[in-house]
């Protein structure tokens, strides 16, 4: 085991920033939720909105893994590795990765392929998800830390008790 280094309070060590990859990404989710919106066909919206979940996805892996440097691997799918990596977006990775075939049908212009419900739902969704991302790279991103009150040299703090006593 490792030796551990006691840190003091006012020192603690704060999380890595976010990548810029991530960011990005999570803004290409953002854009691509807006564009879905004002698409009238519903293939087209639900299409969209599939790639801005896709977008948010790579947002979390972008900011939670690093590249193998190990030789050809098979490729996965990015909601199997959401899964892996994030397993609190288990279920909405099980969703998407549902919804996969739908969009390729929609993508590929099937006229059947989605209604106007199945495409806003997905819409609604989607926006939820990103949410639900944005605030998870967000608790990960630092804080600033808290300024310390400013005390005066000549004052003393008070005493508990001082407080009860003068009333």
């Amino acid at each position: 085991m490792g030796a551990v280094r006691a840190v003091s309070a006012g020192q603690l060590p704060l999380p890595p920033a976010l990548p810029a990859a991530a960011g990005q990404l999570l803004e290409q989710a953002r854009r691509g939720l807006t564009e879905a919106t004002g698409y009238v066909d519903p293939r087209q919206r639900y299409a969209a909105a599939h790639l801005a979940a896709l977008r948010a996805a790579a947002a979390v892996l972008a900011a939670r893994t690093r590249p193998e440097a190990s030789g050809r691997r098979r490729p996965r799918s990015a909601w199997v590795l959401l899964a892996q990596v994030a397993p609190e977006l288990g279920e909405w990775a099980t969703f998407f990765a549902a919804g996969a075939a739908k969009r390729a049908a929609a993508e590929a212009g099937l006229s059947h392929a989605v209604t106007e419900r199945e495409a806003d739902d997905l819409v609604r969704d989607v926006g939820a998800f990103v949410a639900v991302v944005e605030n998870a790279l967000n608790s990960a991103a630092p804080e600033p830390p808290a300024p310390e009150p400013v005390r005066s040299p000549f004052t003393r703090p008070r005493a508990a008790g001082n407080a009860a006593r003068r009333k």
